[in-house]
């Protein structure tokens, strides 16, 4: 009577589960037929002349240009060039981010006068501040990655200071009844608690990089995706423009997938 109980319900987890895996094939292949339209149509109508080619250009021009900068290796060039600052942009956003993160939390002084200022710059268009950013630095990579990191690294100190000061204040309270110090305090409960905050800062931060190393990229720099952007509309070569611009798509796609699989393993 009692073997009989297991057996019922690991056949509706089965079921269950099975529910959940078809759930996620048919939410893929929706995905992908929903990207395999936009194309199809958007190849259909520059060819039916319902929108301009030579602006909107298409699909199998896109795949020809591919092709051929695959060829000559300027793709790679390109496409390295951009991955390379976004990844050390990223980097460097996530470490000084977190870092002053919890000098913020550490010290309730400097985190009371700092706060507005990080509001204000939080609304900023950090990308204002890029040519700035050149006359002091140069017209070089070093350019596009401080670029990228003033645009990304202040979102990234609100998000974990946030999740820091959001921390069960009954924990904190039970290491300090037993004698716990404040450096205890942030590795056993304020950190631990708190991966879900820094992931969720990883995902922000990396689209945040990659915007602000495609502005870098669209004021200084002579190789990168957004170099190829911006030179490609001022020879009207629009294949490229369009190709690097779903390549950036893809990219971005790429780095999120990898920050959720971070987050799969680490929660």
């Amino acid at each position: 009577m009692f073997n009989h109980i297991p057996s019922e319900g690991s056949k509706e987890h089965l079921v269950y589960l099975q529910k959940i895996k078809n759930e996620k094939h048919n939410v893929l292949l929706t995905q992908f037929f929903i990207v395999a339209a936009f194309f199809i149509s958007w190849e259909i109508a520059a060819r039916a002349k319902i929108i301009d080619p030579f602006i909107f250009s298409q699909p199998s021009r896109i795949i020809t240009a591919f092709v051929k900068m695959l060829g000559d290796g300027s793709l790679f060039l390109h496409v390295g060039m951009t991955v390379g600052e976004t990844i050390i942009s990223f980097a460097l956003s996530m470490f000084f981010g977190t870092l002053i993160s919890i000098f913020l939390w550490w010290n309730s002084f400097f985190r009371k006068v700092l706060n507005p200022y990080l509001v204000v710059l939080n609304s900023l268009p950090k990308t204002a501040l890029a040519p700035v950013i050149i006359v002091l630095i140069g017209n070089n990579v070093n350019s596009v990655i401080a670029t990228a990191v003033m645009t990304s690294i202040i979102v990234t100190i609100l998000t974990v200071l946030s999740g820091f000061m959001e921390v069960n204040k009954d924990k904190v309270k039970l290491i300090q009844t037993f004698g716990g110090s404040k450096f205890q305090i942030l590795t056993k409960v304020v950190l631990p608690s708190n991966i879900p905050s820094i992931v969720n800062a990883l995902k922000v931060s990396i689209g945040l990089s990659f915007v602000g190393v495609i502005v870098g990229e669209f004021l200084v720099a002579q190789y990168g995706l957004g170099y190829l952007i911006v030179y490609g509309s001022q020879i009207f070569k629009m294949d490229w423009v369009m190709l690097s611009v779903i390549i950036l798509c893809f990219l971005a796609a790429l780095f999120y997938q990898l920050v959720c699989f971070l987050e799969k393993k680490l929660t």
